[in-house]
């Protein structure tokens, strides 16, 4: 079987069919949401699947392979997106756009680091996507931050995205790009930076409110009965945190290098664009140092609260325990059942005792009262 009949029995896309029923799917869900567990629309891993010329769709473009031969003509280029493909999936689409298996196998099996690899004349990127997951109240429990995964193959006709993870569609960035044609005439290098732009606003977004979240919590530490505070909480946004700077610490490299090394695929101009993408993933790795060191000062000073309650009750016992200690001594004296001891026969013996046990008792009050103690 040839090719184009291998990728038309792995993706669905037939030569009757083709781009327009994807297409006209498209049309009627303009907007996919991907958050379901269901891995695609179309029943299998092919999300979309459109080819550009100028800017604009062609609308009738053939499958997959006519689309590629088309653009490669006539120019423009193909845009396919895929949600979590399997090995069998992915195989007719690396046979047709020539992958390399090593990118091929990253794309497939994902939980890789955020990197800009070169494989001849295609370029392979990997983001790291993240997602706030909303909660009434944050736990020591509580998910703060979902990550997921994009894969770019960019070649000089083609953009790939390989999408894993319930969030991060690209369908409104889809639509968003459809209404310049201008900038999207550029080539597919503009996809690039777009997904790229998207993936670093919507870090922007998350530290937002993780931000929130870090507030909350300095406000209870600081607040009254503060050492009631349940540390996890604390630990659990330290952790969270670090799930965000495994996102964005990374990417600093390959956006540089977007940003500044010539390659065939990446327009100068479009690197002018990456420039202001790579000064935003700064911002947001500032924002997350900044975090870390808050959470640790907080950690710090409820720990610090915590100590000063316990020498606080401390404190309070030790004095307690001396008011008692003056009857407990008298009593254990007068206890001990010797015929000749001090007022042991006198009528006002007991009365006086007393007072003077009383007296002593008041008197230790008073004065751990005055210092602060009790």
């Amino acid at each position: 079987m040839s090719t184009a009949g291998n990728l038309r029995k792995v993706t669905g896309f037939d030569k009757v069919g083709g781009l327009r029923r994807v297409a006209r799917l498209a049309r009627r869900r303009p907007r996919v949401d991907l958050s379901h567990p269901a891995r695609s629309p179309l029943g299998s891993s092919v999300v979309n699947c459109v080819a550009y010329r100028e800017g604009v769709r062609i609308p009738e473009a053939g499958d997959l392979a006519e689309a590629l031969t088309r653009v490669r003509r006539t120019g423009g280029f193909v845009w396919l997106g895929l949600h979590e493909p399997t090995d069998q999936e992915f195989a007719g689409v690396a046979e047709l756009f020539d992958l390399h298996p090593l990118a091929v196998e990253d794309a497939v099996e994902a939980h890789q680091r955020p990197k800009v690899e070169r494989y001849d004349a295609t370029l392979f990127a990997v983001f790291k996507t993240v997602c706030y997951v909303e909660h009434d109240e944050l736990t020591a429990t509580s998910e703060v931050v979902d990550t997921g995964e994009i894969m770019v193959f960019l070649g000089e006709d083609f953009v790939i995205t390989v999408r894993h993870g319930r969030h991060g569609s690209l369908g409104p960035l889809r639509e968003e790009l459809e209404s310049d044609p201008r900038q999207l005439a550029k080539g597919p290098a503009v996809v690039l930076h777009a997904i790229a732009d998207h993936v670093v606003d919507d870090y922007l977004t998350v530290t937002d409110s993780v931000r929130a979240d870090i507030d909350q919590v300095e406000s209870d530490v600081f607040a009254e009965n503060a050492a009631r505070v349940d540390p996890g909480r604390i630990y659990q946004l330290k952790r969270e945190l670090l799930e965000l700077k495994r996102a964005v610490v990374p990417l600093g490299r390959p956006l540089e290098d977007l940003a500044t090394r010539p390659t065939r695929t990446v327009d100068p101009e479009i690197q002018t664009y990456f420039r202001d993408v790579f000064d935003h993933l700064m911002r947001v790795k500032d924002h997350i140092g900044s975090f870390d060191e808050l959470l640790n000062s907080i950690l710090q000073a409820h720990l610090a609260q915590v100590t000063v309650a316990q020498n606080e009750d401390m404190r309070k016992i030790t004095a307690w325990a001396a008011v008692v200690a003056v009857p407990t001594m008298v009593c254990g004296v007068y206890g001990m059942n010797f015929d000749h001891m001090p007022e042991l026969h006198w009528r006002f013996g007991y009365p006086l005792v007393v007072g003077v046990i009383s007296v002593a008792c008041l008197a230790l009050y008073r004065g751990f009262r005055r210092n602060g103690w009790l």
